[in-house]
C-alpha cells in the first residue's frame, strides 16, 4: 500500500489492512540505507509475493523452512501472472511472437527471469536480516549457493576481467544476457514529427541527447537548467550524486517553446519543477504519466519502444571511433564499465545489413579460416 508518508512510502499490510511489522522493519532498513522509494516499493512487491504463498500454505513467515521457499522458488518461475491474460487479450499478440515494427518479442504469461532473480535476492536479505536480530528463522529458507557460500566474496578477482556474480542464491534462476534495443534513427525521425505538443517534443529531445534516465529528466529543476551552456543538472538515479549532462541545442529550443504554452498558469520558481502536465488543473509531470505519453505515440506506429529506449538509442554513440568508452561511461551514469559494453554489441538489423550490404572493395580479403571469397557475402 502506498502511504505517502516520507518515512514510510510503502507498507505490506495483511488481509485486515494491519501493517506487517516485519516487512515494515525491512522496508525502515532499505530506507536507512540510502534506498529510494521505489526500491521499497519493489522490495515489498516480492514480499508480498511471498506472504501470500505462505499463507495459502498455513505457514508463519518465522518458521519458513527451506522446502517451502524451494516450493515458492518452482511456483513463482510457472505460474501465470495475474494480469498476464487481461494483457494478452489487449495487445492481439501471441505469446513469444516478434512485434512487426519493433522486433520485440512479446512478454509470456510467467514471470521474468529477472523478476525470479530479484525476488530471490530481496526474499534472502530479508531472512538474513531478522536472522542476525533473533526475530526470524535461525536458518535462511533461501540459502546461498553452495558451491560459494564460503570464503571472501571476489577474493581472487583479476582487475582486467568482469565482475562475476558471488554468492549467488541457491534457487536464484540463470538470468539471460539480453542486447539493449535501441530505435533506428528513420524510425525516430517518424516518431518525433507524430508528438503533438511542444512539450513531448522537447522531453524526448533532451532524452535522446543528454542519455539520462525517464526519472532523472523528470526531477529536472527550473533552476537545473542552463541553456547557455547547454547543460542541465540531474540526480543520478544509483549515487544520488548531482551532474550536469550536455543536451543539444534543439532540445533548449523546444522547452522554450513549451515553456510560453503555460506561462502564467503554472508556478514560477527555482525549485519548481521543469515539466508540468498540459490540462488544468496543472500538475508536476510523473513518470507514469510519461510513459503514457510514450505509449500513445507507439500505438500510432503499430510499436511497442519505450521511453528507456531512447537512452538505448543514444548509448549507440560508443560504437563511434570519437569518444572512448570511459567517457560514454561517464555521460551514461554507470557504476562500472562493464555495464557500459554491453552497447558494444551490434544490434540484429546492424549485422543483417553488414552481412548483406555491398561486396568488399578489391584488396581486402573476404575469406577467413577456411571460407570462401564467394561465400562471404549473402548479395553478390
Amino acid at each position: 500500500m502506498e502511504t505517502g508518508h516520507r518515512y514510510e512510502p510503502y507498507r505490506l499490510a495483511d488481509a485486515d489492512s494491519a501493517a506487517v511489522m516485519p516487512g515494515a522493519v525491512f522496508c525502515q532498513e532499505l530506507l536507512a540505507a540510502g534506498k529510494t522509494a521505489a526500491t521499497v516499493r519493489s522490495y515489498g512487491m516480492d514480499l508480498l509475493r511471498w506472504w501470500r504463498i505462505l499463507h495459502v500454505v498455513e505457514v508463519w513467515w518465522d518458521r519458513a523452512k527451506r522446502v517451502d521457499a524451494r516450493d515458492f522458488s518452482c511456483w513463482i518461475q510457472r505460474t501465470v501472472k495475474p494480469r498476464a491474460t487481461a494483457a494478452r487479450r489487449r495487445s492481439g499478440r501471441k505469446v513469444g511472437a516478434p512485434d512487426p515494427v519493433t522486433g520485440k518479442t512479446s512478454p509470456g504469461p510467467g514471470y521474468a527471469p529477472s523478476t525470479v532473480a530479484h525476488s530471490e535476492t530481496a526474499l534472502r536479505k530479508f531472512h538474513d536480516l531478522h536472522r542476525d536480530a533473533g526475530s526470524g528463522p535461525l536458518l535462511n529458507p533461501f540459502p546461498p549457493n553452495l558451491a560459494r557460500r564460503s570464503g571472501r566474496a571476489h577474493a581472487h578477482h583479476i582487475p582486467m576481467e568482469a565482475w562475476t556474480p558471488e554468492r549467488t542464491g541457491r534457487y536464484r534462476p540463470t538470468v539471460p544476457r539480453r542486447i539493449p534495443c535501441s530505435i533506428p534513427d528513420e524510425r525516430f525521425n517518424s516518431l518525433f514529427a507524430a508528438l503533438r505538443s511542444n512539450r513531448d517534443q522537447a522531453v524526448i529531445a533532451f532524452w535522446i541527447s543528454s542519455r539520462v534516465r525517464v526519472s532523472e529528466l523528470i526531477g529536472v529543476r527550473q533552476c537545473d537548467v542552463a541553456p547557455g551552456q547547454q547543460l542541465i543538472s540531474v540526480v543520478r538515479k544509483g549515487s544520488r550524486a548531482r551532474q550536469q549532462v550536455l543536451a543539444s541545442a534543439d532540445a533548449f529550443v523546444w522547452l522554450r517553446l513549451y515553456q510560453q504554452e503555460p506561462h502564467g498558469l503554472v508556478p514560477r520558481g527555482r525549485k519548481q519543477p521543469v515539466w508540468w502536465t498540459l490540462r488544468r488543473l496543472f500538475q508536476p509531470l510523473t513518470y507514469h504519466g510519461a510513459h503514457r505519453m510514450f505509449e500513445r505515440v507507439n500505438a500510432t506506429f503499430g510499436a511497442d519502444w519505450t521511453l528507456h529506449d531512447l537512452r538505448h538509442s543514444a548509448a549507440r554513440m560508443v560504437r563511434g571511433p570519437a569518444l572512448k568508452l570511459t567517457d560514454v561511461q561517464w555521460v551514461l551514469g554507470h557504476a562500472h564499465l562493464t555495464t557500459t559494453e554491453i552497447y558494444l554489441v551490434p544490434r540484429q538489423d546492424e549485422v543483417v545489413a553488414e552481412v548483406l550490404g555491398p561486396p568488399r572493395p578489391a584488396g581486402r580479403p573476404a575469406h577467413r579460416a577456411g571460407v570462401s571469397a564467394s561465400s562471404a557475402r549473402l548479395r553478390p
